[in-house]
């Protein structure tokens, strides 16, 4: 099932109310976004130049430290959906559970995938994916460990989509070896989701390939200028880097008090085991506060992290009501 959090347009549905009085944590969304600087008007009227392309390549090498080729795409699904293509269907294998585009992508196009649950399960597919930090649950693996599995697979898929807030946790330094394809998204950890903005870290013949497939133009003007912005702004990634991680503690501290258990999550996330997540989302939506619950599990709920001070306090009172079964 290709069930996705964001999906608020349900939550009204079921619940009524107006986006405006609804706190959407049902994603792994920054809630204070980067500042949207000025944009040039040539931005929006001309088609995006080279210059612009050059100088986001050029902030993101830095930002994610590496220097092998960086191919931006409009979000990391573009990517997703393209990877599929670059060889002719296989036998693909996927750590699960996990972000589930993945596994529709690589089925939509005609290749055999299994679901498996260690890293050392995915020797001997044609392409194998993992999710790193992992979605749902946090997971986290090592550098090494991934490495490892470079010469026992055809491709080596690593999503990053959630690794901004922990630096040391990425491969992205070690981009460029044939067959290691790394995924980076600009939105989750920018706040910026709208703007669709991501990266592939890839082989010059992978990247090549890929940007084929993309063809031109896949990257809006505007997400050019303010991607290579936000990605040099080293200041103010540094101070949402603590922000989140603090904050994430504090979102543990209210689900304790509501009678939930940690089960995983990253510093833009929290995954927890309820009694009933169902019950619970309830719970959380008559208040106008939507999360994230998953069709293979009827106890984990997932909660992104609040924005405001506004969102804090409305969020701990969802969490005492829930607590005492309100």
């Amino acid at each position: 099932m290709r069930d996705h959090g964001g999906n608020l347009d349900e939550a009204i549905r079921l619940y009524g109310g107006t986006p405006d009085e609804w706190i959407d944590l049902s994603t792994g969304i920054n809630r204070q976004p980067y500042p949207v600087p000025f944009i040039k008007p040539s931005a929006w009227t001309a088609l995006p130049g080279i210059g612009g392309v050059v100088a986001l390549i050029g902030a993101a090498r830095a930002a994610y430290a590496t220097q092998g080729p960086v191919l931006p795409l409009a979000g990391a699904q573009a990517a997703i959906q393209l990877i599929p293509r670059l060889a002719a269907p296989g036998r693909a294998r996927i750590i699960t559970p996990t972000y589930n585009e993945h596994a529709a992508a690589l089925r939509g196009m005609g290749w055999q995938v299994e679901e498996v649950g260690t890293p050392e399960a995915l020797a001997g597919a044609d392409l194998a994916v993992i999710v790193n930090p992992n979605n749902p649950d946090g997971r986290q693996m090592e550098s090494a460990r991934l490495l490892a599995l470079l010469p026992k697979v055809g491709r080596l898929v690593v999503d990053e989509s959630f690794a901004d807030p922990t630096p040391s946790l990425s491969l992205a330094p070690q981009a460029g070896q044939d067959g290691l394809i790394i995924l980076r998204s600009f939105g989750k950890f920018f706040g910026l989701a709208g703007l669709r903005l991501g990266f592939a870290l890839t082989s010059a013949a992978d990247a090549a390939a890929l940007a084929q497939l993309a063809g031109p133009w896949s990257v809006s003007g505007p997400a050019l200028q303010i991607g290579a912005l936000a990605l040099a702004d080293t200041a103010w990634m540094a101070a949402t880097r603590l922000r989140l991680h603090a904050e994430a503690k504090r979102v543990d501290a209210l689900a304790a008090e509501a009678g939930w258990n940690p089960a995983g999550g990253t510093a833009l996330f929290r995954l927890y085991e309820t009694p009933n997540a169902d019950q619970a989302q309830r719970r959380l939506a008559r208040a106008r506060i939507w999360s994230r619950s998953f069709p293979y599990s009827l106890h984990w709920l997932r909660l992104g992290l609040p924005g405001s001070a506004v969102e804090w306090e409305r969020l701990a009172a969802a969490m005492t009501e829930s607590a005492l079964g309100v």
